[in-house]
């Protein structure tokens, strides 16, 4: 369905644009009705962009470990699959109206159009590109605050808590002083009560129950300590993950703003009347 001139005049990326250039515009954008929860597009679609007129829409991704991740919420006036519009190809995240909301679809011929109307236009297509920047720096520090320990108490079995209880009593003041208190009064009761003592010196059952401890305390350390070394296996491979997430999405956004820069300086020639050199590929 074509879209009304008077709808665009709504759209903040369009408010510069005089009668004749919204006209122009309003014969080319085809505007779209979607319900609540009806999605608007899915990963590896034709790259469209977006303009939400009315309504709330969400932008999702699944990451690797396939968990739906909210990489922006679009109110009106707002751009959404405004990168693979801009680089054509297929979208990488996945776009659901959260309720009955009017969107524009617009291509990169329509952008185009835009800009060579109206050069100043390309400051607002930048803006929307800062803000996907931002949603997508927000998605990396939110990954961020994911906590191995919280990730590992999820995982722990009874036995494995034990085991660190286990591990933080033995090894605190409380158990060695407790303990040299248990057998300092062990073999003073002993040496006092002389021949009727139940254990006289050298103490073997006590020595047998000191060994006892040893051999059932040592793997339960054990344990405990392999939890630990989990932990840090865990922290080490989150703090991997986002450190490659931060660096393909600040790859992704160097190409889209170089890209972006070469269109302007490209329409900035075509006004002053100078040849735009033609690329490789073109």
């Amino acid at each position: 369905m074509s879209c009304k001139p008077e709808m665009l005049k709504t759209v903040p990326l369009f408010s510069l644009l005089d009668d004749d250039e919204i006209a122009v515009l309003a014969s080319q954008v085809d505007i779209k009705n979607y319900a609540a929860r009806q999605r608007i597009y899915k990963a590896g679609d034709v790259g469209m962009a977006y303009v939400t007129v009315s309504g709330k829409v969400r932008v999702t991704s699944i990451d690797e470990d396939h968990q739906e991740v909210v990489v922006d919420e679009t109110g009106p006036g707002q751009f959404f699959g405004f990168a693979s519009m801009l680089e054509e190809t297929p979208h990488q995240t996945n776009a659901t109206a959260l309720e009955e909301s009017v969107c524009l679809e617009i291509s990169r011929d329509d952008i185009q159009t835009l800009m060579l109307r109206k050069p100043d236009a390309g400051m607002d297509l930048l803006t929307t590109l800062a803000h996907q920047y931002h949603a997508a720096h927000q998605l990396v520090r939110l990954r961020a605050t994911r906590s191995p320990n919280e990730i590992i108490e999820k995982q722990e079995t009874t036995g494995e808590r034990i085991a660190d209880a286990v591990a933080g009593f033995g090894g605190s003041w409380t158990f060695i002083i407790t303990f040299a208190i248990v057998l300092l009064a062990y073999t003073t009761a002993n040496v006092f009560l002389d021949k009727r003592a139940w254990d006289p010196y050298p103490f073997i059952l006590l020595n047998l129950f000191l060994s006892m401890l040893a051999a059932i305390q040592a793997p339960v350390i054990m344990m405990s300590q392999n939890r630990q070394d989990t932990k840090d296996r865990l922290r080490s491979e989150l703090d991997f993950e986002v450190n490659r997430r931060a660096e393909m999405e600040i790859q992704g956004l160097s190409r889209k703003m170089h890209l972006l820069d070469e269109r302007i300086d490209d329409l900035s020639d075509l006004l002053r009347g100078k040849p735009v050199p033609t690329q490789a590929g073109d």
